[in-house]
Parts: structure tokens; C-alpha cells; sequence
């Protein structure tokens, strides 16, 4: 690693670090109705949604009520979404003319954004209309948020409450996270980004005189619009000037704020976070990456602060910084050593491998930024996935494959990883013949065989979406690039799915009705296929008595432990993938190293 990649790493996990406790204590007085200064600014909101939408907020609810009124939450979510999108041409603030999405398409999208995934087989500003883009999917970029931030917390009080059945009201959770705190942060983070150059307008597009026209071939048409063919039937072209280019407009920062904040990553561009209307300087760039981890990192502090023990929330989110910095580490250092076909070819890569990367901020910056996306449940690129080196590009497969536990998506990351956990005391208590407990509370079968569930979706998923894709005629059709990058490609977009990341190598081309409703299918059981079980070991937890510490109980707050969780989280999370790496990413590099 060069001397900037670990200035780069070093600042971003000091600021991280920092900021994350004080958002994480003003997060537990928040879920916990002790928010004194933001209920008198928002009490009045708060209350009327109730008065509107007919919630007792005094009223708690079961584990499986909490989960139905979720399923419903997502599923109108879903519906709104998906309408939206299939009538966007005849609505307003459609400047452009955009037309409807394809059915297939837009099921995918709406799937995509309602379950946190966001990912995107479309060209948001050549497929969506400003409504759309603000009504359905930033509106989702909120809600689906809000939802993994809630079923944390009702882990949480799982695990603090005891001898209770209620878990908390859902309808007060979602909005009081919504009205406290994702919107707040949310209007700061694009305030910020609109000062760094990030527009926010409702214009048309802009045509723009370039500095030097483009020249390109293009087919010549006849009277009626056909292509002109020679007498051989080729094709015929003719030299095409043109001096201006088109510049898309719209309002992309309020997006891009949430879209990082709430670890979701769909881009209001095709570009993504590369587009220098998105993230147009490197400050901007790593404010992006500090806003995708930060409430990840905050929830640490809040689960400490509800359970009534701050070095428990210290120990998870130490496990998870290990983990974060391996990782970035590795795929800086992978980056950094560059090609050697090109190297071969006598390029000079002292600034590493650059194919697919954004200039403006180079090979370190891309790389860690690609750590932090897929570290969290969070599909914003700055750079080509595709394009990494073979093991660089597996950095992010295997940050995505472990369940989206190293920091992991807003909520979703340290459900899952509390998952983990509770598999990290079963192990211990096998190791040393005792029933295993954590934080007071007896681990027994219920909860094994929920987080056995929980565990197990998304390697079911993954493994298995893309077993049907390389058998199937529709799935190979979409492959453009040949052997083991190939099966890297499709291993990546079912990870990337399943574990409702969103990111792609990009290389396949998966906006095929194939690809979209198999993805769409891994989106929403990858997402409520955990929801519903953790949920599940919420209540049980809940219902049951508080254990007193003895001598024989395990410290869950200690280095021993923190090792001990590091060790399920590799173990557990990833041994299900050895096999497909070994196919993908590992032969690749074996074969590109081969000749040097």
C-alpha cells in the first residue's frame, strides 16, 4: 500500500470512529421516546401521522405482529413503486418524455429499492423520470432504510427486555427513525454535497457546446428511415460531426444523500457514484463513504446503550472494524500491484491498476471505496467492479458473501451479525459443556433453529441462482465474457442480490426478463427470508427470564470473544463459497499470473 492509501484508510476510520458514539447515543434516545429536542420540533408530525394512519403508539405488539405489519409496510411499498414506474410517461415532471418501464424491469426495480438492494439493470437517466425517481425510489430509499433499522432494534429489545411478549410498535419505530433521524441526516449530507457541486434542479436536460466536436460513423437512413445497404447488403456510413453533448439534469442530491446514508447505492445516474454530477470531488467522495458506514457503526453504540452494557456494543463493532480492515486493505494492496498484461506490454502502472477506475480520485480511493460499499449493504460504485484484478475483485465477493455483517447495511448488518453471535455462544457452550447464554438470556433450540434460517438463506440463494444461470440458455446468454471471469460475473450479481447489496461487476448483461425476475426473487427472500426469523428469536428472546452472570458464563465483551466472533463469522459466513471462488475469481488469477 502506498503512503496515500494509508492516509486514506487511517483519516476515514478516525472520522468514522468519531462520529459514530454520538449519533449512536442520540439513536437510543430516539427509539426509546427520550429524544426531548427532536420531539418538540417533530412531536407535532409524529403525532398526526398516528391521528392519520389510526396507530396507538402505546400500543406494543408480538414478534409476528411486528413482522406482518413490515410484510405489509414493503409489500404496498412494492406495489406503489412498481405502479409508478409502469405510468411514469403519462404523469408530470417527466421533462424528458421518458417512457414506461418494461414490466420485468420495473418488478426488479421495485423489489430492488423496497428491499435495500437498489440494484440497477437500467440507465436511471435515460430510464427514469424525475417523479419516479423522487416518489418511488428516493421515498424507498427512506422506508427500506427505516425497516432494517427497526428490526435491529427490536433485536435489541429482545435481548434487554425480559419475562414481555411486545418487541416494540413498528408503525412508531419506522417513524420515529424516519422523522428523527434519517431525514435530518439526510437533509445535512445533501446540503453538504450541493456545496461540493452535486445539482439539484427539476430542468431539462442541457445541450452543451463541447470543447472539440465528436466524430463518430454513423448508418445512413433513406427517405424512410431504413438503413442504406450497399450491394453486398453491408451496412453504409457516413462521418457524423457533433459539436454539443447532452447533459442530464435533476434533482440528484437529495438521492445521493440518502442513497449513502441509508446503505443503499442506487445511482440517480448510470454512472453512479463515477458521474461528476453524483460525487464531482474527492472530498465529496469521502463524504459518500463516511455517510455508508456511519449509521452502521452508530448502531454498535445504541445496541451497548439498550442492553444496558456499552462494552457489548464496543466488542461488536471492534469485530467489525477487524474485518472492515483486512478487507480494505487487501483489495488497496490487490489494485495497487496493477496488471501484468499490462505490465507486459511495457504500461507504467506505479499508480496501480487503473482499468475502470475514476481518475479524479485513482486506484486507492476506488478501492476503498469498493470495500466500503460492499462492507455495508450499500450497491454505490465510484469505479468498475469489473475491471478489478481478479483477487482484488474478490475483496468485495467475499465482504458481501460473509452476510453483510462488516459494518453491513443500516440495521441489517448487526441483526446479522448478532446472528452470528448467538452462533459464536453456541460454540463456546459446546466447547466447554454448558448451555450457551448471551447477555443473560439462554440460547436454546428455538433460537438455533431461527438463526440456522437466518444463516442459511442467502448461501441457498446465491448458490443456486447461479447454478440455474450457467445451465440455463437464457442465463449463458447474458455472459459476454468467457470462462472463469464469466462465472465470476454471475456469482457476483446473485451475492450482490441475495445479500441486497446492489453492486455489479457490470460485465453481465442482466437486464433480460431471465435476470430480473430470478433476481428479483433473491432480492425479497434474501431480505424477508432473515427479517422474519430474526424477528422471530426477538420475541423469544423477549419472553424469556434474565440469567444471572456465574463463574462458568462466557465474557461476550472481551477480546477472547471478539476473536471467537471473527472466527464464526469466516468460518460459517464463507465456507459455503470456497468452492464457487475457486471456480471464479482464484482460477482467474492463477491464469492471468500464469505467464509472468
Amino acid at each position: 500500500m502506498t503512503p496515500h492509501a494509508w492516509l486514506l484508510l487511517g483519516l476515514y476510520l478516525l472520522v468514522l470512529l468519531l462520529l459514530a458514539k454520538p449519533l449512536g447515543v442520540y439513536l437510543a434516545a430516539v427509539v426509546e421516546g427520550r429524544a426531548a429536542w427532536a420531539a418538540r420540533v417533530g412531536g407535532h408530525i409524529e403525532a398526526g401521522i398516528y391521528r392519520l394512519c389510526g396507530v396507538h403508539p402505546a400500543d406494543g405488539m408480538g414478534w409476528l405482529s411486528y413482522g406482518l405489519a413490515l410484510l405489509l409496510f414493503n409489500g404496498l411499498g412494492l406495489l406503489a413503486t412498481y405502479t409508478l414506474q409502469r405510468l411514469q410517461l403519462w404523469l408530470p415532471l417527466n421533462p424528458q418524455q421518458l417512457g414506461n418501464v418494461s414490466p420485468d424491469s420495473a418488478f426488479n426495480t421495485a423489489i430492488s429499492f423496497v428491499s435495500n438492494t437498489n440494484w440497477q439493470g437500467y440507465g436511471g437517466e435515460t430510464t427514469m423520470s424525475y417523479l419516479t425517481q423522487m416518489l418511488a425510489l428516493t421515498v424507498q430509499n427512506f422506508l427500506s432504510a427505516a425497516t432494517g433499522i427497526v428490526v435491529a432494534v427490536a433485536l435489541m429489545r429482545g435481548f434487554a427486555r425480559h419475562s414481555v411478549r411486545e418487541i416494540g410498535n413498528a408503525w412508531v419505530d419506522l417513524t420515529r427513525i424516519t422523522l428523527y433521524v434519517l431525514l435530518p441526516l439526510a437533509v445535512v449530507v445533501a446540503v453538504l454535497l450541493v456545496g461540493q457541486g452535486v445539482i439539484q434542479n427539476l430542468s431539462p436536460y442541457q445541450e452543451a457546446t463541447t470543447v472539440q466536436a465528436t466524430v463518430y460513423d454513423a448508418p445512413k437512413l433513406d427517405a424512410t428511415g431504413q438503413p442504406v445497404k450497399d450491394v453486398q447488403g453491408n451496412p453504409v456510413t457516413a462521418a457524423v460531426t457533433l459539436p454539443t453533448q447532452t447533459l442530464a439534469m435533476g434533482p440528484v442530491a437529495s438521492q445521493e444523500a440518502i442513497k449513502m446514508l441509508g446503505t443503499n447505492g442506487g445511482g440517480f445516474f448510470n454512472a453512479n457514484s463515477a458521474h461528476p454530477y453524483e460525487n464531482p470531488t474527492p472530498l465529496t467522495n469521502l463524504l459518500e463513504m463516511l455517510a455508508i458506514l456511519l449509521i452502521p457503526a452508530a448502531l454498535c453504540h445504541t445496541f451497548g446503550r439498550l442492553v444496558g452494557d456499552a462494552r457489548q456494543g464496543w466488542a461488536v463493532l471492534a469485530a467489525m472494524t477487524v474485518l472492515f480492515v483486512v478487507a480494505a486493505m487487501a483489495v488497496m494492496s490487490f489494485e495497487q500491484q496493477g496488471n501484468p498484461t499490462f505490465a507486459a506490454l511495457g504500461v507504467d502502472q506505479a499508480a496501480g491498476n487503473l482499468e475502470g477506475k475514476e481518475l479524479r480520485f485513482g486506484s486507492a480511493d476506488s478501492a476503498l471505496f469498493a470495500a466500503v460499499t460492499t462492507a455495508a449493504s450499500c450497491g454505490a460504485v465510484n469505479a468498475m467492479h469489473d475491471s478489478f484484478t481478479p483477487l482484488g475483485g474478490m475483496v468485495p465477493l467475499v465482504l458481501m458473501q460473509l452476510g453483510e455483517v462488516v459494518f453491513g447495511g443500516v440495521g441489517s448488518g448487526l441483526y446479522g451479525m448478532l446472528v452470528f453471535a448467538i452462533m459464536a455462544v453456541f460454540i463456546s457452550g459446546l466447547m466447554i459443556g454448558r448451555t450457551p447464554e448471551y447477555l443473560g438470556k439462554k440460547i436454546e433450540v428455538y433460537e438455533m433453529k431461527m438463526m440456522a434460517i437466518a444463516i442459511l438463506v442467502t448461501p441457498l440463494l446465491v448458490l443456486s441462482g447461479t447454478a440455474v444461470a450457467v445451465m440455463t440458455t437464457s442465463g449463458r446468454a447474458g455472459i459476454l465474457n468467457p470462462g472463469a471471469h464469466g462465472f465470476s460475473e454471475v456469482l457476483y450479481a446473485f451475492t450482490s442480490a441475495a445479500n441486497n447489496n446492489g453492486s455489479a461487476f457490470a460485465g453481465l448483461s442482466a437486464n433480460t426478463p431471465f435476470y430480473n425476475v430470478l433476481l428479483g426473487i433473491a432480492m425479497w427472500l434474501g431480505r424477508f427470508g432473515i427479517i422474519v426469523p430474526v424477528l422471530a428469536m426477538a420475541g423469544s428472546l423477549a419472553a424469556k427470564k434474565r440469567l444471572g452472570e456465574t463463574s462458568g458464563s462466557l465474557p461476550t465483551h472481551g477480546p477472547l470473544f471478539v476473536t471467537l466472533l471473527i472466527g464464526t463469522v469466516l468460518l460459517v459466513g464463507l465456507l459455503n463459497y470456497v468452492p464457487a471462488l475457486a471456480l471464479g475469481p482464484v482460477i482467474e488469477h492463477l491464469l492471468l499470473w500464469a505467464g509472468r
